[in-house]
């Protein structure tokens, strides 16, 4: 990635995490089962289907993206990194052959992001060496905060899944999604995820889509107040005991541009039933911008996000506008305060030192 320096102490350097032109990052949703049901989950059966891809397909789908193939509807790049996502990936019982199938292909990164109930034995499968990253989906420092999100028992099991792994040699990393419900709690998981052997801290911002878009649960959003007065500095502690954390930008300064994803990177969300979407906001509507049919990735006859991708407008995130506008502030004139960046702009803190 492309990183834009930013104001920094001696120990910490922050950055803007810009978009790069010659890498993809594959997300593959390889199923849509979970045993969990977390307040702020963003699948949607009606819009992302409710089948497993068997293993044979999901190779074939891993090819479309990979440098093995070359389809006509994307660009030919030189890495690509893949995630692994669900539902729950590790309820798929062949997650470790695609595991071993993704590196075969040469992608560059592998990562699983997991709820930490690592099903069908995926520690004694696959080795630390065939994935690069463990992500642990964890959002609070104690079970009264955590399980109330994302069900009962869940924070003792993602946390012993955590301590396993670390000791088993893989690298792992932890994922916060930030809403009212543990915005305050934020603060105590750096610490927390450093005694797990936690390196690398995501910080996320929960998204009203999914569950939450169905149930109206707009009163988990933050303001800009509240996300400023407390995750930045989190993520500052995080960087200080070591970890790498990235939180994204969410709001703009006055003097900075906006730039789409969905213009200048390469991100492709795919589900099992086919869709392929390149911003994660459009994922609860049928306006994808491509779609795999018999194992070839196609695109669609417009109208789909790309056109929507071309628009400016002052509030910045056209799909922010449309599909979350309780994100956006206007003055008493009715002019924007602060623009909405794109979902996929990171802010990144590393230690130096």
């Amino acid at each position: 990635m492309t990183l834009n320096p930013m104001k920094s102490n001696s120990k910490i350097q922050k950055r803007t995490v810009e978009f790069k032109a010659h890498s993809r990052n594959l997300f593959f949703h390889i199923l849509t089962a979970c045993n969990l049901r977390c307040r702020h989950c963003y699948i949607n059966p009606e819009q992302h289907g409710t089948n497993t891809l068997d293993i044979d397909t999901i190779k074939k789908w891993l090819r479309l993206f990979s440098l093995a193939d070359h389809s006509s509807s994307i660009k030919r790049v030189s890495d690509t990194n893949v995630i692994f996502l669900g539902g729950e990936p590790t309820l798929h019982p062949d997650l470790a052959e695609a595991i071993r199938e993704a590196r075969q292909l040469g992608y560059a990164s592998i990562t699983v992001d997991t709820n930490g109930y690592l099903f069908n034995h995926i520690l004694e499968r696959i080795s630390p060496s065939e994935v690069d990253y463990l992500s642990f989906s964890l959002d609070g420092s104690t079970k009264e905060i955590n399980d109330p999100i994302r069900g009962e028992g869940s924070y003792e099991t993602c946390t012993l899944g955590m301590k396993n792994a670390a000791q088993k040699g893989f690298a792992i990393s932890s994922i916060f999604t930030a809403s009212r419900a543990n915005i305050q709690d934020l603060p105590n998981m750096p610490r927390l995820l450093k005694n797990l052997g936690v390196s690398r801290f995501f910080i996320q911002v929960i998204g009203i889509r999914g569950n939450p878009a169905h149930q109206k649960d707009s009163d988990l959003q933050l303001s800009f107040e509240e996300w400023q007065s407390i995750v930045p500095e989190t993520a500052m502690k995080a960087a200080e005991l070591g970890m790498y954390c990235t939180f994204p930008k969410v709001f703009l300064e006055e003097n900075e541009p906006f730039a789409c994803a969905g213009l200048v990177a390469e991100n492709y969300f795919v589900f099992p039933n086919g869709r392929v979407y390149t911003c994660p906001l459009c994922e609860d509507y049928p306006i994808h911008a491509l779609e795999i049919k018999e194992n070839k990735l196609l695109k669609r006859p417009p109208l789909t996000e790309s056109q929507l991708f071309q628009l400016k407008i002052p509030e910045g995130c056209v799909m922010n506008r449309l599909f979350h506008p309780g994100n956006i502030e206007y003055d008493h004139k009715g002019r924007i305060v602060r623009k909405i960046a794109c979902c996929m702009l990171k802010e990144e803190l590393v230690s130096t030192t």
